[in-house]
């Protein structure tokens, strides 16, 4: 018998609660002192076709997916068809005693145990509740399998919904948790227990929400967002919190709307923001070229997922990197970090918005679908760890003798910014080329200034986060190792794992984590990758993107690279066979 080493999949098609369902189990979970990860996996449809969430529990700390499921909810029969290859040995099925024979007919192995229970039945006949109602039961039911505390899902009901619907739910997952106790023998090979750790206050929660929560600890005042996959979930957060922040929440017309109504913001003096994907993006650019001729701070969050054009839209990818460093026509600096996990979420946000105001600049927030859709639970965020710095704001009067310069030349290439309305300053500001006092030129003398200016920016920035010790890398294992994989972004979930599943082999590798590519830490990688005698490169991406970042600024080429580029994260036991291989 196995206890609190769990995964199990909850399946059906799109509009039957799926999502929701996995997430309140999984929440069930954490509340029983567990660690837990949780991602979904659905097609760009309202209705139909499949969805599935899958989630992996275990007293150790969870990076990722698991590779395997201990327990498969079906709330249709071709949930069992696509994950039954998926189930461990002595692994369980939950499913409607209804779709019993297509079902049957479907299984090739006789090692499974089959838990039939009747979900339509119970909530049509029994309940008297819409049909939608039978994921519930199915979680009553998995409760009992697993022999877990009922009270503690029945917590998380009533801290999710309003008390009407809160209690009919409970009534329907104890239904489903009654029938299971009443019909089946309590002989599942897996069990959750409730831990010592049970009191400790975790929260659990998704990248985007991560991500809000950081701008908002950070100031963010103002956010525009145009509804786009996988940065939805950031627009919903945002404008639930609206006016318990007292921030203004935009849904404009479109991308183009939504960055320049950020620029605007900013201009006027608040902390901004606006998200978007790769062709949401796109259409962003010369917003984005705009802030960078204007030295407006903005940040912007990109969610990646599979392309060109719409791809597929529900899907993750990590094609976008070198597009991000380059966007827009012409040279402006920008800083582009790439969070890897929840935690970094939060705290890379604010790093954002701080480095935005105090170099005047926009900056970008790489994430992924997986990344910012996936949930894990995390202790409780440290809200002092980053103190706001707003840099050279002047927020009273200016009270310099001289006319005020906006775009006065400076040693580090930062002028002092007076917000439109402070007192003895005009500011001017256009998007042409043009002089300290912000009026248009064409002057050959001033253009090259001003861009040299501009250029500055860059080299005092990369000083700043060497002085202050930011991490911008980050060293997983030893610093002499077998062999160092290079990665970026999302696949630091995956990767923790299968360094783990390395170490029980006694296989020793360490992991770089590149956290800040533009400016790209050139010292502190190339320490690492000088040290070592194999550099492997992994990415959700053809092209290797990092892997010619990484020769481009340390002169050093990846000696392997691990790519996928299917839309799906990588599994960690796949990654650590690859990775076996390229020993």
């Amino acid at each position: 018998m196995k206890t609190n080493d769990f995964s199990f999949l909850i399946g059906g098609e799109a509009g039957a609660g799926v999502s929701r369902s996995g997430s309140l189990f999984a929440k069930a979970c954490m509340r029983g002192g567990l660690n837990v990860f949780g991602t979904n996996d659905y097609q760009s449809l309202i209705r139909g076709g499949h969805n599935f969430y899958v989630v992996k529990v275990s007293t150790e700390e969870v990076y990722c997916h698991p590779d395997s499921i201990a327990l498969l909810i079906a709330l249709n029969a071709e949930t069992v068809t696509l994950h039954k290859d998926e189930l461990v040995p002595n692994g369980g099925i939950v499913y409607d005693r209804d779709d019993l024979i297509s079902v049957s007919e479907k299984l090739d192995r006789q090692d499974l145990k089959l838990y039939p229970v009747p979900l339509k039945k119970i909530v049509k006949e029994e309940l008297k509740e819409e049909l939608i109602m039978r994921n519930t039961v199915a979680l009553g039911a998995a409760i009992a399998i697993v022999d877990y505390d009922l009270t503690l899902l029945e917590q998380v009901l009533r801290d999710t919904f309003k008390t009407e619907v809160a209690e009919s739910n409970a009534n329907a997952v104890e239904t489903g948790y009654k029938y299971v106790r009443d019909n089946f023998q309590n002989d599942f090979t897996y069990r959750l227990k409730r831990t010592d750790a049970d009191n400790q206050r975790r929260i659990f929660l998704s990248g985007n929400e991560a991500v809000g929560l950081g701008a908002i600890r950070a100031g963010c005042k103002f956010f525009a967002c145009y509804p786009m996959t996988p940065t939805t979930g950031l627009l919903h957060f945002m404008a639930e919190n609206e006016r318990l922040q007292q921030m203004i929440f935009i849904q404009p017309e479109g991308e183009i709307a939504a960055v320049n109504m950020a620029a605007g913001a900013a201009y006027a003096g608040v902390r901004a923001m606006t998200a978007t994907s790769g062709g949401g993006f796109c259409l962003m650019t010369e917003g984005l070229g705009l802030a960078g001729m204007t030295e407006t701070p903005i940040v912007i969050m990109v969610g990646q997922r599979t392309g060109p054009s719409t791809g597929l839209p529900t899907y993750t990818a990590q094609g976008d990197l070198r597009f991000v460093l380059h966007a827009g026509q012409g040279e402006f600096p920008r800083i582009v970090i790439a969070p890897g996990d929840i935690e970094e979420c939060f705290y890379e946000t604010m790093w954002a918005f701080n480095w935005a105001e105090k170099y005047q600049l926009p900056v970008i927030i790489l994430t992924d679908k997986y990344l910012v859709e996936s949930e894990r639970s995390v202790g409780t965020f440290d809200t002092g760890r980053v103190k706001i710095e707003r840099g050279n704001l002047i927020t009273e009067q200016y009270e310099d003798s001289e006319e005020y310069r906006r775009f006065r030349f400076t040693e580090t290439g930062v002028s002092p910014r007076a917000i439109p309305s402070t007192k003895n300053a005009i500011v001017r500001v256009t998007g042409d080329e043009h002089s300290e006092y912000g009026f248009t030129s064409e002057d050959p003398h001033i253009t090259a200034n001003m861009n040299e200016k501009r250029r500055r920016k860059s080299a005092f920035l990369a000083r700043e986060l060497e002085e202050r010790n930011i991490e911008t890398t980050k060293l997983y294992g030893p610093e002499q190792a077998t062999a160092t994989i290079v990665s970026w972004g999302s696949t630091k979930g995956p990767l923790m794992e299968a360094v783990k599943l390395l170490r029980n082999e006694s296989i020793v590798v360490n992991y770089l984590q590149i956290v800040y590519l533009q400016p790209f830490p050139t010292s502190r990688v190339q320490k690492v990758v000088n040290q070592s005698t194999k550099i492997i490169a992994v990415e959700n991406n053809i092209t290797s993107q990092l892997s010619s970042l990484v020769r481009e600024h340390t002169l050093r080429g990846v000696d392997v690279r691990i790519l996928k580029y299917d839309g799906r994260p990588f599994n960690p036991a796949d990654l650590t066979n690859k990775i076996k291989e390229a020993l």
